[in-house]
Formats: C-alpha cells, structure tokens, sequence
C-alpha cells in the first residue's frame, strides 16, 4: 500500500499517526494492496479555495475526498475490483489542520483523534461511500465508527 502524506498546512500534525489510520482502513475494507493514496494537509484558505471550487460551499471544510480510479480499488468480495498486478491511484484526501482543531475543541477530543476520524471518513469516501441520505449516513458513520474503534484497539495492543 503506496500512502503519501504532505503537511502544507503550516500545523504540526502526527503524520505517522494518520498514516496508520489510513493503511488501517484500506487494509480492513480490503483495498488491493497496491492501491496508492495521497494524504494532504493545507491551510484554511487553500481548503477554502478548494470547498468553493468543487463543492460549490463558502469557507474551509474539514475533509474533502477526491476519487481517481473507482474500479481499480478491489474492495473484496463482490467489490467489482479487478486482480490485476497493477496499481491502482485511489485518490486524494485533503485535510485541514485548523478545522479540524475547531471541530476537536467543540467535541471535546484532542485534534490528533478529529484527523484521525476525518481520514477514516475520507477513505470512505475514496471508497464509494457517501452521506447524502440518513440511510448512508446511518450506514457510513457506523462503519467509520467501527473502523476508527478497531484502529485504537490495534494500538493499545501493539502498545502494551
């Protein structure tokens, strides 16, 4: 699994931290092991920059996913993926440090858990899943849920 990570947020970020979440995930969801993903941090004014340019919303988000090859990411049994030796670019997710350290302060949790949640939640999106529904949102937010869950539970067992 090819995982780029770039910090151009100006923020210090746990990037090692967001790596493992994010090879987590892909690994659990049962993404080709050869699929690459990029991970990028920017600044509010670059996110927001980006929101107004593909989503067509005002101001900085927390994450936005961008798909690059849908039917090259083998997503397991009956995930229409194909098992062929060649790589395959997943996409990017672009994540922003300063709100998601908002979001963090109103949550009540530390900035390194509400990126981490917004990788979980960004793979998913690289992988099809979406919340425009209460259906797919009951169904998206359970799965990050899950997966986030079992994420920590690996590392306080790899800690102890």
């Amino acid at each position: 699994m090819s995982i780029e990570i770039a910090n151009e947020s100006g923020s210090p970020v746990d990037t090692e931290s967001v790596l493992d979440v994010a090879r987590f995930t892909l690994d659990e969801m049962g993404v080709n092991p050869l699929a690459e993903l990029s991970v990028l941090f920017v600044d509010t004014e670059y996110m927001a920059e980006l929101n107004h340019r593909w989503m067509g919303s005002e101001g900085p988000t927390d994450v936005l996913a961008f798909p690059m090859d849908e039917l090259g990411a083998d997503r397991g049994p009956g995930g229409g993926g194909t098992d062929t030796a060649e790589p395959s670019l997943l996409g990017d997710i672009v994540l922003c440090p300063a709100v998601a350290a908002a979001q963090a302060a109103q949550a009540g949790h530390s900035v390194d858990d509400e990126l981490h949640l917004l990788t979980v939640h960004g793979v998913l999106h690289l992988l099809g899943y979406d919340h425009a529904e209460p259906e797919e949102e009951r169904e998206m937010f359970a799965l990050q849920n899950r997966l986030l869950n079992a994420w920590r539970e690996s590392r306080r067992s790899r800690d102890n």
